[in-house]
């Protein structure tokens, strides 16, 4: 078994998730390979007490990888689609960030966890993908225009509202005249959507949400559309510019640029470990069923 890790560093993380993942691994003879940024960083303050010896580091992958553990939050795991992309490699996330609904190994069930990958107690749960095209093209977005969780649109230098003009396979849908519109996958549906009031949805559903942003038309609602549909946006506003982003990546468009934005034509696999389950992770990130009463 070939394993890349990813993180991103922050002083405040604690070392002793990524050293007993990295022991392990050794333990079991499995062969790991660390992102080279995070391993410099992890190496800069250091946090490793393992021999650097002992595995290597990577800066693109390739399909001899059999799966990603990523080490930190939910946006941790947004940013390791960048190196996976459309590669199949299978993604996990070891959780010490906040929420985690998508990293779910927490940090006291780290060897559990590997010891059920090792002995396959897991089974794939394949995401869609959400991808963005505009005209006239903009170069921030060309290297990789995918995203897991959401695609949106929002103001930028203004207190002003923007105004969306959104077209769905090339019909006149509406213009949201709000801070802006967020174009969510179900795996998305439980971030920046769901704290604008979208649904969740559950990930093997086969659909998207269009969620406005503080909408000033209260009658606008989020709207569940098939994931086949092909989205078309048109922003105008007080200024020249506006912001699109894709996960946690930001560029800058220019005003009545034309968006088209559809279903990626590869998904992104997500290890999902045979004691965990979306539902049991809605009950526990989201407390359903808690109450005092009870």
């Amino acid at each position: 078994m070939k394993i890349a890790i990813f993180g991103q560093f922050y002083h405040e993380n604690p070392a002793d998730p990524i050293n007993t993942l990295l022991s392990v691994l050794q333990n079991n003879s499995i062969s790991f390979y660390i992102e080279k940024q995070f391993y410099t960083a992890l190496e800069a303050n250091e946090v490793l007490e393992l021999d650097s010896s002992s595995f290597k580091t990577f800066e693109r992958l390739d399909t001899s990888f059999n799966l990603l553990i990523s080490i930190g939050g939910d946006g941790t795991i947004l940013r390791a689609i960048t190196y996976v992309r459309d590669l199949s490699i299978p993604i996990i996330g070891i959780n010490t960030g906040r929420l985690g609904f998508l990293a779910t190994i927490q940090k006291n069930n780290i060897e559990k966890a590997i010891n059920d990958l090792v002995a396959g107690n897991y089974r794939i749960s394949e995401r869609s993908l959400l991808t963005i095209s505009t005209s006239p093209e903009n170069k921030d977005l060309l290297d990789f225009n995918i995203a897991l969780n959401e695609i949106a649109v929002s103001r930028k230098n203004t207190t002003s509202m923007i105004t969306v003009e959104t077209s769905l396979n090339g019909e006149y849908l509406t213009s949201y005249w709000a801070d802006g519109l967020i174009i969510s996958t179900p795996t998305g549906s439980t971030g920046y959507s769901l704290s604008c009031g979208g649904p969740v949805i559950m990930p093997e559903t086969g659909s998207f949400t269009l969620t406005p942003i503080a909408p000033h038309n209260l009658n606008a609602r989020p709207l569940v559309i098939p994931e086949s549909t092909e989205i078309k946006l048109k922003v105008s506003g007080r200024e020249d510019n506006y912001l699109v982003s894709l996960d946690s990546r930001i560029a800058t468009l220019d005003n009545n640029s034309i968006l088209i934005i559809k279903k990626a034509d590869y998904k992104i696999k997500m290890i999902e470990l045979k004691d965990e389950s979306f539902l049991l992770t809605l009950r526990k990130k989201l407390l359903w069923g808690e109450d005092k009463r009870n």
